[in-house]
């Protein structure tokens, strides 16, 4: 049987190690938010541990268990935005919910009567990471992650957190931290082996999910000057200032998404030369077809997008169709008749607003509409 020191010590380490490991990884990425935020998770993740070390050899030290507590709690936080970043939800309101919950955590510790055993505040910790472990469960089953196998292990293991804080909640309520049913069940040695399988589970799925879509690693997101394509974060950051100027005068700002959907399956049956051959042809595509002003990115391992200024909703969708029709026709020019699923969705400011992220949004939730629709391949999002 493992003593309680063992177990934290065992833990310790195995978060240590798969901290660094990740951050490792996502240092390589640095253009993707979503691996910047889950860093941060990991961080939280060692904070924890030194946190909680540190107060059991020096537990009147009552911060040390705020500290943990917050850290555990934003960590957990931030494994849920990261997935939403992932996603391409909006991130205000719910990065907001991250720090209500990792600043009530810090005041409950506090704020209660200093207990030897150093459960002071332990509630509210409990109830926010039922919350956030359950909303980041939820979140992985969702738009871009679903479709993605390895999400559903991040999916699995935040809800199996949420499953056992429930359990040690109401054990806390019913029986009490000092019974011997607690410390068998939901003591400090039980909760550390929950600890390391989440912490190695997410740090695998988090890790596989930003290498299938790494510039580094993935074709479909290579940058190069010659063809004016930019990085992810610098379509963002331009979009942002086109969306904010063109907010002034009102003008109508358009951003296209064109996703192809079954690379994968192209690769498989057809080989990687083919693949490669698809992607090279694709996104040289939508470069050259795209109006002569607009910006042009990539968005994920099979996405790419387009921001420009249009007179009108009409004139946006037949700039988007030109889009579409040229890369149809260089695809088939180009892959020897393989022609991937091809969606291209269109999202307007006068729909979406002109916040940025919510008109990357929608053109991408346009597109893949448009993927599966048997009756147009071009899409406005919220039509």
């Amino acid at each position: 049987m493992i003593d309680a020191g063992s177990a934290a010590v065992m833990s310790a380490l195995v978060v240590i190690v798969c901290a660094v490991v990740f951050i490792a990884g996502a240092l390589v990425r640095r253009d993707d938010r979503a691996g910047a935020i889950w860093s941060v998770a990991y961080i939280g993740a060692v904070v924890t541990t030194i946190s909680y070390a540190l107060w059991a050899e020096y537990p009147t030290v009552v911060w040390l268990i705020a500290v943990g507590d917050a850290a555990f709690v934003a960590g957990t936080g931030c494994l849920w935005l990261g997935a939403c970043r992932f996603n391409g939800r909006s991130m205000l309101w719910r990065t907001a919910l991250v720090l209500i919950a990792t600043g009530g955590t810090v005041a409950a510790v506090l704020a209660e009567r200093p207990r030897a055993d150093g459960w002071q505040g332990a509630l509210v910790m409990f109830a926010s990471l039922i919350l956030l472990a359950a909303a980041g469960a939820i979140e992985s089953l969702r738009g871009e992650l679903l479709r993605r196998k390895p999400a559903w292990s991040l999916a699995f293991v935040l809800a199996l957190q949420a499953l056992y804080y429930i359990s040690r909640t109401t054990a806390f309520l019913v029986v009490g931290p000092d019974s011997a049913l607690f410390t068998q069940w939901f003591g400090t040695v039980t909760t550390s082996v929950v600890l390391v399988i989440l912490i190695i589970v997410a740090t695998v799925s988090t890790s596989v999910l930003l290498a299938e879509r790494s510039p580094e690693r993935a074709p479909l997101t290579a940058v190069g000057e010659e063809d004016e394509i930019v990085s992810a974060a610098a379509f963002d950051a331009a979009l942002h200032g086109v969306a904010r100027r063109a907010s002034w005068r009102r003008e109508l700002v358009v951003v296209v998404s064109v996703r192809i959907d079954d690379l994968e399956q192209i690769s498989t049956a057809f080989g990687g030369d083919v693949a490669q051959a698809v992607v090279q042809a694709w996104r040289a595509a939508v470069r050259r077809y795209a109006p002569a002003a607009a910006i042009v990115g990539v968005d994920g391992e099979t996405g790419m997008v387009v921001a420009y200024v249009a007179e009108s909703a009409s004139d946006a969708r037949r700039r988007a169709s030109v889009v579409y029709r040229g890369v149809f026709d260089e695809l088939g020019r180009v892959s020897g008749g393989v022609i991937p699923v091809l969606g291209v969705g269109v999202g307007l400011s006068s729909a979406a607003g002109y916040d940025a992220e919510a008109l990357v949004r929608s053109a991408r939730d346009a597109a893949r509409r448009a993927s599966a629709s048997v009756e147009s391949s071009v899409l406005i999002g919220g039509a």
